[in-house]
């Protein structure tokens, strides 16, 4: 789960870790009295959106006085931002972090993340903050240091010492960036986090260090253990069919095709939109009903799919383990009997009870085709909608 840039920096806050003093602001006057509170000029009108690029896209400026305060508020407050991340439609910008400016005497980088092959905690750490880091990792790899931390060890000061010297820093700053660090360790594994990031980290004029960005994702499947963490959602930030699907207990990523596809299983999903691509098509979605799905859930699978416009056929690929064939069948017959639905579906199914879920689709009286297996599914659907 994403959250914005300023609850990210209420969490860092409250785990001990430096950051320069805000407040979000939802309308124009909003912000001129949150200025107003910083009590100095200059001051950072920065858009909350769930991306990173802001201010290449325009979202992030600064106010030297109160009028410009005024000026970039309103010209920010519900602009449609584009940047790398979200891709050519943009988000519409609802809220704004105003903050105080800081006297940046240098810019670094800063994360954490979880090694899967590994599992340690990653620190990475550059000196060329304030940059995108992907380029960085492109064309100068060297730049990006990486420290692992064993989460049974835990955090050690050798840890920070290790990244605050990389850094080339010195004096204060040093003791500054271990702690920072060991309380960012601290935090990642008590929120069950996967990422948190802070670009641009800045070495201020007084040698410490503050985290002048924020970005903190938090693994979904934990959520149930942080309630307060969860209050944070945003679904303004989400696709609709996503949070739709969510209420669900559906596991739905919208993407850019007509295919519509329903699955069970994350990794024959991942093979079906593969395979889609292979005979001429585009998947127009991940979709996920998981190994003990119930007919209702199919149902709301096949409306979700049917809110989305681009789609034009579906591909329903089933293998029968914990989620029997016949109960799949049941559940699709009954979702295209609800919906009333009115393009082409091709239905592949292998595993427990297969001959009697075919058995149920073949006398349900409906336009369903089946396959004979998956290459043959991904034909027949391109072929209906090309």
């Amino acid at each position: 789960m994403k959250i914005h840039e300023y609850q990210a920096k209420q969490l860092f806050s409250e785990a001990g870790i430096p950051i320069p003093r805000g407040r979000m602001a939802a309308s124009v006057d909003d912000a001129l009295s949150a200025a107003d509170e910083l009590g100095a000029f200059p001051v950072v009108v920065k858009a909350q959106i769930h991306a990173g690029g802001r201010g290449k896209g325009g979202g992030v400026k600064l106010a030297r006085s109160r009028n410009e305060v005024r000026d970039h508020a309103s010209a920010i407050l519900g602009m449609t931002l584009v940047t790398h991340q979200t891709g050519p439609s943009g988000r519409i910008v609802k809220k704004l972090l105003i903050e105080e400016g800081l006297d940046i005497r240098r810019e670094l980088y800063l994360s954490l993340v979880a090694d899967r092959a590994t599992a340690d905690i990653v620190i990475m750490a550059s000196t060329e903050g304030g940059m995108d880091i992907e380029d960085v990792a492109a064309a100068t790899p060297d730049k990006i240091m990486r420290v692992s931390v064993d989460p049974v060890m835990g955090y050690q000061p050798y840890h920070g010492r290790q990244v605050a010297f990389g850094l080339g820093l010195e004096g204060q700053a040093v003791t500054a960036m271990s702690t920072m660090i060991g309380n960012l360790v601290n935090m990642f594994v008590r929120l069950d986090c996967s990422l948190i990031e802070i670009n641009p980290l800045v070495l201020t004029g007084e040698n410490t260090v503050a985290a002048l960005d924020a970005k903190v994702d938090i693994d979904d499947n934990a959520l149930y253990r942080h309630p307060e963490i969860r209050a944070l959602r945003d679904e303004d930030e989400e696709s609709p069919l996503e949070v739709e699907a969510s209420r669900h207990r559906l596991n739905y990523i919208s993407l850019d095709g007509n295919i519509g596809n329903i699955v069970n299983g994350a990794g024959l999903a991942m093979a079906t939109m593969d395979i889609i691509k292979q005979a001429g098509a585009e998947p127009a979605n991940f979709l996920d009903v998981g190994g003990g799905a119930t007919a209702d859930m199919v149902e709301n699978a096949f409306r979700i799919l049917l809110m989305d416009e681009k789609v034009k056929g579906i591909l329903i690929n089933i293998f029968g383990g914990i989620l029997r064939c016949d109960i799949f069948a049941k559940g699709v017959v009954q979702a295209a009997k609800n919906t009333g639905i009115d393009i082409p579906v091709v239905i592949r199914m292998e595993g427990t009870n297969v001959d009697l879920g075919r058995k149920i689709l073949s006398e349900s009286g409906l336009k369903l085709e089946t396959a004979s297996d998956l290459t043959d599914a991904a034909r027949k659907i391109a072929a209906i909608i090309a």
